[in-house]
């Protein structure tokens, strides 16, 4: 049988060619290795100061959203922020208030859609759900580019409206006061893939630089904002989004890490850090990613996104852990209905693997079941994508009545363009649709899934061939036996952030296998011996497709990172086997 679950993808090497840089002379030679490898050749896209961040002038309208704002805040005018459901969305929400109410603004408030009643961004109907809260202006974080209606709607109510996101604008923009998003016509801002949580922190950056230019501070007797106290949401919002990580967000997340490991950080994310076992000195993008944005992502995937605004916005620690404790909660009820809902998935994947089936595997997957979670499609489009490593777009029935998708892709292939396209073609076919290169959201009407499911795929073989469907593993190469060390892991530790765009180095090479045991009954364990006369190293493969039958292996060919293993106070180094095959 052809079973999806044990197809092994090749290694490819990453190669550092040998240009001419001026990195660091200094530098240990495996990070200017690493460093080039990754197209870094300048010293100054290694700094991490906040004075090396690109400047807020660069986003178009900025301007004209901090006079808006300045006014707000000078007249005490009722503003109400409306957030997305997501991490990026809660942390842009707490960002926003929080940098407000230090500069001077008495009248704020926000309102976040549920995702099941009302959908996505700023539309008529979470404009009139607001008007109970008598805005006299609305900001948008993380939303808000394709929300023509909405904006027309609430210009009628008489109230303004200042948008800041980050998503791809379709062809007409929404007729707001003031529209600030690095991807909209004519920016020049040169981070295109900054998260929505770090366009509002620009935004505040140029509201603090005109109250300064006013004099506000020293007249209202207002401390002058520290603006950086607030990095730790932007890293831990940037993160949870997974956009690229280029020098400007490194920046972001290099700085919201510092105040996080220094404690120097809100109680909600302490709180978050405690419920998830992760020890905040020691935060990595990795903990960001795996163990605190899923807890935060839960209670919109679930519930409401208001309670992880919430823990986000107390200074309380013991409310704060209360409602971290309710997010931890979420995320297990998630992780449940995720893994039910990723078997049904993968069995109906099966049927296209299994040795006599008539029919491929679509290049462009669609899936759709009745029973399946609408808020919890994304995670699923984003396994299987990694696992078929095609494009995948999972569809659940919407509360508002129809399917609604959520897509995951591959380089190579950009996911709202390919939307956008099926949309020019077939114009009554798709409801609405939005999103990134790497991921989009859509909604159809139930009887038109299969035309859909069709078309999408078709449209996805116009734009990549057989081999762009096959997955690999891209190493750094060898690593000297003699870099399999305590300090040379916590090297690599420190000389990030890494994450999507800006990947955590990854080795190859073969190993003796001198012990090795499934633990918690689906992860492998091993003892192994590096070429050479080397101390024996410790070594964790989560999740393999046939644990017992690895276990059995006396010599393996593994692709792995380095780790810093602190089990009861004791450090030690550590590989996270990120593939394995066995040698004969």
């Amino acid at each position: 049988m052809n079973d999806v679950s044990t197809l092994t993808p090749p290694i490819v090497r990453r190669q550092a060619e040998a240009v001419q840089h001026d990195l660091p002379a200094d530098l240990h030679p495996l990070l200017t290795r690493v460093y080039l490898s990754r197209q870094l050749t300048q010293a100054r896209q290694l700094e991490q100061s906040l004075s090396a961040l690109l400047p807020f002038h660069d986003l178009k309208d900025i301007d004209k959203a901090a006079l808006l704002l300045v006014e707000a805040i000078q007249q005490q005018r009722r503003i109400v922020i409306v957030a997305d459901f997501d991490a990026d969305g809660a942390t842009s929400c707490a960002l926003a208030i929080r940098a407000l109410r230090m500069m001077g603004a008495r009248n704020v408030d926000f309102t976040v859609p549920n995702r099941f009643v009302y959908g996505y961004g700023l539309t008529p109907e979470i404009v009139r759900a607001t008007l109970d809260k008598y805005p006299q202006l609305i900001i948008t974080v993380d939303n808000g580019i394709s929300s023509n209606e909405g904006v027309a709607f609430a210009k009628q109510q008489g109230i303004q409206v200042v948008i800041t996101d980050h998503h791809l604008p379709g062809k007409y923009l929404p007729n707001a006061d003031a529209i600030v998003n690095p991807n909209q016509p004519g920016c020049g801002f040169a981070s295109k893939s900054i998260a929505g949580v770090g366009v509002i922190f620009y935004v505040m950056l140029a509201v603090r630089a005109r109250l300064r230019q006013l004099s506000w501070f020293s007249q209202t007797g207002l401390a002058d904002p520290r603006l950086a106290s607030l990095l730790d949401l932007v890293a831990l919002g940037t993160v949870a989004d997974m956009v690229a990580l280029d020098h400007n967000n490194r920046i972001i997340v290099a700085q919201g890490l510092a105040r996080i490991r220094a404690r120097q950080t809100l109680p909600g994310i302490v709180a978050l850090f405690a419920v998830a076992g992760r020890d905040p000195p020691r935060a990595t993008t990795t903990d960001i990613g795996f163990c605190i944005a899923p807890r935060l992502n839960a209670a919109g995937r679930l519930e409401d996104m208001r309670i992880g605004i919430d823990c986000l916005l107390t200074d309380d620690a013991p409310t704060a852990m209360r409602l971290a404790q309710q997010l931890d909660t979420l995320n297990r009820e998630r992780r449940d209905i995720e893994a039910d809902m990723r078997e049904e998935a993968l069995a109906y994947i099966h049927q296209y693997t299994r040795a006599d089936a008539s029919t491929a595997l679509p290049y462009g997957v669609c899936l759709f079941n009745p029973n399946w979670h609408e808020g919890v499609i994304g995670i699923v489009a984003g396994r299987l994508k990694d696992k078929l490593h095609r494009p995948v777009i999972v569809f659940a029935p919407s509360q508002q009545g129809g399917l609604k998708g959520s897509a995951r892709s591959i380089a190579g292939l950009h996911i709202r363009d390919t939307l956008d396209t099926i949309a020019a073609r077939h114009p009554q076919l798709l409801q609405k649709f939005g999103g990134h290169a790497m991921a989009a959201g859509i909604s159809l009407h139930a009887q038109d899934f299969d035309e859909f499911a069709r078309i999408f795929d078709a449209t996805v073989r116009e734009q990549v061939d057989e081999a762009d469907l096959h997955n690999v593993v891209i190493s750094d190469g060898d690593l000297d036996p003699r870099f399999i060390s305590l300090p040379v892991a916590e090297l690599l530790r420190a000389a990030g952030p890494w994450g999507q765009g800006f990947p955590e180095p990854c080795f190859d090479g073969e190993f003796e296998v001198v012990n090795s045991r499934v633990v918690g009954e689906k992860h492998l364990k091993f003892t192994l011996r590096p070429p050479g006369v080397t101390p024996l190293v410790d070594a964790i493969y989560f999740n393999p497709a046939e644990p017992r039958a690895l276990a059995a292996a006396t010599r393996v060919h593994i692709a792995y990172r380095l780790d810093v293993n602190d089990y009861q106070g004791q450090q030690s180094v550590q590989l996270m086997i990120q593939y394995l095959q066995c040698v004969e």
